[in-house]
């Protein structure tokens, strides 16, 4: 007898998106960081009010030749770079590249250059509009996301990764809007305050109005927003079925830190493979975002990415359970750049066709206008 699995996968669409997925391969994957200084300092960013900066990189580059090395004989394949400012790194980013299936984070202040970086998917860093960005990014005076826009205007590299916090909802519309102008894709994250600013930035007041607004944006630029209607709701909330986010359900935890024990033997599944490297390329920490912070205050759509894509098992209820994983698992992979971008990109309307459920589209359609 088939396996529910393989019965909706006679659905010619979602055998499409299995096929693909399949084709390119399962990722042995970490995180690295690439350097521990920045060219920002942007208020509420965890790299710095964690304290990961205190790792210093070697001056060596052979140092990164010996971590590849160990790395390949580990079975890593794939490499998300974070930390510091990458563009500050260039060449031990250019190694990563050609050593492995990477994806780079960047605030955008300085071109990851074309020559060299080929095919490199890069999520370019956007907080908000061009004043908000200038306040809670450039210090008040630099315009951070206006920059940014003209150093990756028309690159099919870059794809935006915009983190909304929950007073800025307003702001979503415009953003986007000026994203596509630019030839770019758009995917969202949550503002997590880490730095207890509060007000407008504060978590705790939930992101209702912020997927309200993702909703419409989805609708109106179906070929260019890289998250679902679905995924926004999982990140936000922190809640996937029954299960509730946190370290306990985290699967991007680094498997042999010891303050990880209890976790990797709670019975929840995690990524056994999965490392968080600081930037002495020898050390590790908690996971890739966090060292003591609370979990609740965490809402990285890269890590929740990861929390659907292990939980197989858990969207097995329904063919709509089955296709909402399918459709994560392949826009994480069309997002790196792990399965054929033309492809990818004509697909995106049919995923979001059937990821919307009627709620939201009915929501956004009564709230605004969305077209």
């Amino acid at each position: 007898m088939a396996s529910p699995s393989e019965t909706w996968l006679t659905d010619p669409f979602l055998a499409r998106l299995h096929s693909a997925v399949r084709s390119a391969g399962p990722l042995r994957s970490i995180s690295v960081d690439l350097t521990n200084v920045c060219n920002l300092r942007c208020t509420g960013c965890y790299y710095f009010a964690e304290g990961m900066d205190a790792a210093a990189p070697s001056d060596d580059l052979d140092e990164m030749d010996t971590f590849i090395a160990r790395e390949r004989d580990r079975g890593t394949n794939f490499v998300t770079v974070v930390g510091g400012e990458p563009s500050l790194a260039l060449e031990p980013l250019k190694k990563l590249h050609e050593a492995f299936r990477i994806n780079v984070a960047t605030n955008g202040q300085i071109p990851i250059p074309r020559d060299g970086f080929e095919g490199l998917p890069i999520g370019v860093s956007v907080w908000g509009n061009r004043e908000t960005d200038r306040q809670l990014r450039g210090g008040g005076k630099i315009d951070v996301f206006e920059r940014a826009l003209a150093n990756y205007s028309g690159d099919e590299r870059a794809f935006w990764y915009y983190t909304v916090a929950p007073g800025h909802a307003n702001e979503v519309e415009g953003v986007v809007d000026r994203c596509v102008a630019n030839g770019n894709r758009v995917l969202f994250n949550f503002y997590s305050d880490v730095e207890s600013r509060g007000g407008d930035l504060d978590y705790r007041q939930g992101f209702d109005t912020v997927r309200e607004a993702i909703d419409r944006m989805i609708l109106r630029y179906p070929e260019s927003i890289l998250m679902t209607s679905l995924l926004a709701e999982v990140v936000s909330t922190g809640r996937l079925f029954g299960a509730q986010w946190g370290h306990a359900t985290c699967t991007s935890v680094t498997a042999d830190h010891p303050v990880n024990e209890d976790r990797v033997r709670n019975g929840k599944p995690f990524n056994r493979h999965f490392k968080a490297y600081n930037a002495d390329l020898r050390s590790t920490r908690r996971c890739c975002t966090g060292v003591d912070r609370d979990c609740d205050s965490c809402f990285d759509t890269w890590e929740h990415f990861s929390w659907v894509m292990l939980n197989l098992r858990s969207h097995l209820g329904s063919k709509s359970d089955f296709t909402s994983w399918l459709t994560t698992m392949y826009l994480f992979y069309f997002i790196n750049g792990l399965v054929d971008a033309e492809e990818g990109a004509m697909l995106l309307p049919e995923i979001h066709r059937r990821t919307m459920g009627e709620r939201s589209k009915d929501r956004c359609q009564t709230n605004l206008t969305c077209s």
